[in-house]
């Protein structure tokens, strides 16, 4: 497992460089969340997220991006908050939502794109 920037284990780091490979040609679903070390609500989805990984990882991939890193990418679907989640399917978005939120209500508003 991969350990992202925030220390999330089983959560995946991306990048400018490797989102189209990571989340544009996925296979599964993939939840991004665009997040910053700066940014409180970030850091305490690192749980919640750990834990939809390993309990949703054959259906669904949970990645992160840093938005002070990889500003392409942020800019390119017009982030402004954080933390933003965006679900992507056969390589476009389907699915926005911004804030924190506890992992039942995650899995409610991601039940119909998984």
């Amino acid at each position: 497992m991969v350990t992202g920037a925030t220390g999330v284990t089983g959560v995946t780091d991306v990048t400018d460089a490797d989102f189209e490979a990571e989340v544009i040609g996925a296979g599964l679903p993939v939840l991004v969340e665009f997040t910053a070390d700066w940014c409180p609500p970030c850091r305490q989805m690192g749980p919640v997220l750990k834990a939809l990984a390993a309990e949703e990882g054959d259906r669904l991939k949970v990645v992160q991006l840093d938005v002070d890193s990889n500003p392409a990418t942020t800019n390119a679907y017009k982030v402004l908050s954080m933390p933003t989640f965006m679900v992507f399917r056969g390589g476009e978005p389907v699915k926005a939502m911004v804030g924190a939120r506890a992992k039942r209500k995650l899995l409610e508003e991601l039940a119909d794109v998984m």
